[in-house]
């Protein structure tokens, strides 16, 4: 496990915003003692607040670390622009298994020479998704297992988003090298998926989804989850949680995914949130405060 880094400027870099304004948004009631995490949410496609919203109402609810992720070679490059005007926001670059054509050799070495940045904590979204078909499983493959290279290349964690495609992930990611840090975007595996992601030590990270009333299945796993592999995300502005479906989701809402987790392990709120936020730290190598 690399040490934390320190926060650089990148090469891309804007100012940094002010302070965050005063704000007031929906959140759980009940103040914990450890700041909630967001590791995964897209700052950059909310189409009704800014970033710079965004990141006021995510600490206006006790969000202090977020981690946006890029999709594409644009978004990937806005991504690391967003990450390095805000403190305790940091970025995620790759290109999504959707967009697997995209994945030009040009493509992934702007990849790369991004991922080297020091607001950069992780390569991806990446990895595979048979449930659409808007590109080929032999795309998504080869983008998937180039990711995986980079990632190891400069010792940054790899974000995977796998949907209908386990086994293959899984075979994967152990022909070529797992990185020492994988995260499971949004996980949905089954406990079979999550007994061996939990033994090769990649950590799980459960969404707004897990909020869901016909989420048994989902919570079944989350419940069987070691507590030193989990994290939690929004996924915004997708998968908001209840109470709020049928809203833009943001990282203000991540709270409520927290607390259905908490619920499910049978554990303490702050006791599930401290370990998240341990647990993002190492999963991302983040400085310590």
């Amino acid at each position: 496990m690399s040490a934390g880094r320190a926060r650089a400027q990148p090469d891309v870099s804007q100012s940094r915003s002010a302070g965050p304004r005063t704000s007031t948004c929906p959140r759980p009631t009940g103040v914990l003692h450890v700041p909630y995490v967001d590791t995964h949410c897209h700052l950059d496609h909310h189409e009704g607040l800014t970033p710079a919203e965004q990141v006021e109402r995510a600490r206006a609810a006790g969000v202090q670390t977020m981690i946006t992720v890029g999709t594409d070679m644009a978004s990937s490059t806005q991504a690391l622009r967003t990450a390095a005007r805000f403190e305790g926001v940091w970025a995620a670059v790759g290109v999504h298994p959707n967009d697997a054509m995209e994945a030009t050799p040009h493509v992934l070495e702007v990849i790369d020479r991004l991922a080297r940045d020091d607001n950069v904590v992780a390569v991806g979204e990446t990895g595979l998704d048979y449930y659409r078909d808007y590109t080929t499983p032999a795309q998504q493959e080869a983008a998937f297992r180039s990711h995986i290279q980079i990632a190891r290349s400069h010792d940054r964690a790899l974000v995977i988003h796998c949907r209908d495609a386990w086994e293959d992930c899984l075979d994967i990611l152990v022909d070529e090298g797992a990185p020492e840090r994988v995260v499971m975007h949004c996980f949905s595996g089954d406990l079979d998926i999550t007994k061996r992601c939990a033994e090769a030590g990649w950590y799980l990270s459960f969404a707004g989804n897990l909020t869901f009333a016909n989420a048994h299945d989902l919570r079944e796993a989350a419940a069987a989850a070691p507590l030193e592999l989990l994290l939690t995300e929004t996924d915004s502005p997708f998968l908001t949680p209840h109470p709020h479906r049928g809203k833009p989701n943001d990282p203000s809402y991540v709270p409520y995914t927290l607390r259905t987790l908490a619920e499910v392990q049978g554990l303490p709120v702050d006791e599930v949130e401290a370990a998240v936020e341990a647990n993002t730290r190492r999963a991302f190598a983040l400085p310590k405060d």
